[in-house]
């Protein structure tokens, strides 16, 4: 019986793949393996004897279970089954025991943990025993060099080690650290691409609407703040990585990734990296104004003690608040606070310099629109901001509030007393050179534009987007504004029923940059696949024609306009029901006929 069990289970072992490969650390500990048993079998004379004697040397050495095995024998159990029972529970008690080591206060647990792993180490390609050794490696703080280098040399133990192990080879290799975390900053990009170019318009949920904590529960961020942990020199990698990419690709969403992985970092307490951040405190103050989409004037004041606080020797650090700044979150929030501030200010009568909270909110947009061309320079030092934003930009753009409120008022005057104002067509040409020559300027200019199509005042949008053609670096054309804009023009989709409001919106500005930028293209055919209802019947005809796709057109471009064909021609071959036809009842008592003629009573 004995003879048959052990017969078996070497059967097992030796069908596997690789046995001996597998089992080849045992002789470095002093245990037989089996290529041992192999060759004892074959040069022993008594097949018995030896299996007596090889089971006595590496069975369980626990004497009152030599009497017990025979019951095992007896109820049909093989040894192998009743082996690995008992190893699996050892295993497990071995691994609770390494954590409990680990997690304690003595002194020595860190020089025991290493000498279990001296020992264990051998068998570390042995499937039943990796888990231990990973669990040993896992909760030393310092692995020693040469196992660190054996586990990164061997792709399969790279992979299946912890990240704690991983995070002490990252440190040392940054290429190796670079190919880990570059799939994830390339899916981080796509998926906030992709938000832009959602197909849910919608001013309620659009691109800036999740608050920072949910965004920070993103699968991205919170894969990159586990690599990290608690390691400095990671985070400095992580966030040399982002520096370089945005410098390479201006792509201001590795900015929003800078600030995202910080305060993911803070919501976790993790003070190793916090503490020596010296961002840390205006980005949480920055994430509370983020958070509420207002910067009011007690977090102005924090913020800027944090900007006049940066000492000589230490302006390097303007690259971060800075690249933190260029964060679109962030500027979304700077010019907010603006537009609001201006209004405030035209309800006091009072003038935009005489505004301490609105000149910090230009002196931190003008830095974080600075922050590519202060990385690129190494020259840190604050961008001069153009006074003259102030003192004549703002005026003429409050101005321009003013004609439409003075229209406003005028057009709610009692007939007898209207006088034959017009709504004004032209801009004050102050607005219009700012727009094209000032970045700050231009991206305030842009928000006054949303904030006039989420008042849905037709007139001044009017006016406004023709000036949108010829901005600043085709700001207006960027994908943010673009997908803020068609958004906000959902609130006026009544209005696209006029030609006059069509040509506006496509003919004087989208269409003027579509041809040449495909990203306003797909901003085009996002806004006709939700509005294609209430666009006037020709116009769409027209616009058709123009927006079909040249063959070198992306998928992406070429299936919204296959969808938006669809809906068309649904739309065609189910139009709306007619009305009923009104009722030709005219209240008239019914008359009775005769059914034979009726003789005439005047006589021939």
């Amino acid at each position: 019986t004995r003879l048959s069990d052990l017969h078996s289970e070497l059967s097992v072992l030796w069908e596997r793949p690789g046995p001996l490969k597998m089992f080849a650390g045992l002789p470095e500990l002093g245990i037989s393996n089996g290529e041992d048993l192999k060759e004892t079998l074959t040069n022993c004379t008594e097949p018995l004897k030896a299996i007596d004697q090889f089971q006595m040397e590496n069975g369980i050495l626990l004497p009152t279970l030599q009497s017990a095995l025979p019951f095992l024998d007896l109820h049909g159990t093989p040894r192998l089954e009743f082996h690995q029972s008992v190893f699996d529970e050892l295993r497990e008690k071995l691994m609770e025991r390494v954590a409990t080591i680990a997690e304690g206060k003595d002194e020595d647990r860190y020089v025991k943990l290493e000498e279990l792993l001296e020992k264990s180490f051998p068998l570390v390609k042995m499937p039943s025993i990796q888990p231990i050794v990973m669990q040993v490696l896992k909760h030393l703080p310092k692995v020693p060099e040469k196992k660190l280098k054996q586990v990164m040399a061997d792709k399969e133990l790279y992979k299946v080690c912890a990240v704690e192990v991983k995070r002490q080879i990252w440190q040392d290799n940054q290429a190796l650290f670079g190919d880990e975390v570059s799939p994830l900053l390339k899916q981080y990009i796509v998926e906030k691409e992709a938000a832009l170019f959602s197909s849910d318009l919608s001013i309620l949920h659009n691109f800036f609407s999740p608050s920072p904590k949910t965004r920070r529960q993103g699968e991205v961020v919170l894969k990159l703040t586990q690599m990290i942990g608690k390691n400095v020199k990671l985070y400095d990698m992580v966030l040399q990585f982002l520096r370089t990419l945005f410098l390479r690709t201006r792509n201001v969403h590795y900015c929003t990734l800078r600030a995202e992985l910080l305060m993911s970092l803070h919501d976790l307490d993790i003070s190793e990296i916090c503490s020596v951040d010296p961002c840390h405190k205006f980005s949480w103050c920055l994430d509370a104004c983020i958070r509420e989409k207002f910067v009011d004037a007690k977090r102005a004041r924090e913020l800027q003690g944090f900007l006049d606080g940066v000492k000589k020797g230490q302006e390097q650090v303007l690259g971060d608040l800075s690249m933190i700044l260029c964060d679109p979150f962030a500027c979304n929030t700077l010019v907010l606070s603006t537009v609001r501030n201006l209004q405030e200010l035209l309800s006091q009568d009072a003038l935009p310099r005489d505004s301490p909270e609105l000149l910090l909110l230009l002196r931190m947009l003008s830095l974080g629109q600075g922050a590519w061309d202060m990385i690129d320079s190494q020259v840190f030092k604050e961008p001069r901001m153009d006074l003259e934003v102030v003192t004549r930009f703002l005026p003429a753009m409050m101005s321009i509030v003013v004609d439409d409120y003075t229209f406003t008022v005028e057009q709610k005057l009692p007939s007898e007393e209207k006088t034959s104002l017009t709504y004004p067509t032209t801009l004050p040409e102050t607005f219009s050179r700012y727009i094209q020559e000032n970045r700050v300027a231009c991206e305030i200019g842009l928000y006054y534009v949303l904030h006039i199509a989420k008042q849905r005042n037709k007139n001044a949008l009017q006016r406004l987007l023709p000036a949108l053609v010829d901005t600043y670096n085709d700001m207006a054309f960027g994908d943010i504004f673009l997908h803020l804009l068609t958004g906000h023009l959902t609130l006026l989709s009544d209005e696209f029923g006029s030609e006059e409001f069509c040509t506006a919106v496509f003919d004087n500005f989208l269409l003027t940059s579509f041809s040449r930028s495909e990203n306003v293209h797909r901003h085009c055919l996002r806004l006709l696949n939700h509005l294609h209802q209430k666009v006037l019947v020709s116009y769409m005809e027209t616009l058709m024609k123009t927006l079909e796709p040249p063959k070198q057109s992306s998928e992406s471009v070429k299936e919204l306009y296959t969808l938006l064909k669809e809906k068309l021609e649904a739309s065609k071959k189910s139009p709306p029901e007619p009305e009923e036809a009104p009722s030709l009842d005219l209240g008239l008592h019914p008359v009775t006929v005769p059914s034979t003629p009726s003789t005439p009573t005047t006589p021939l």
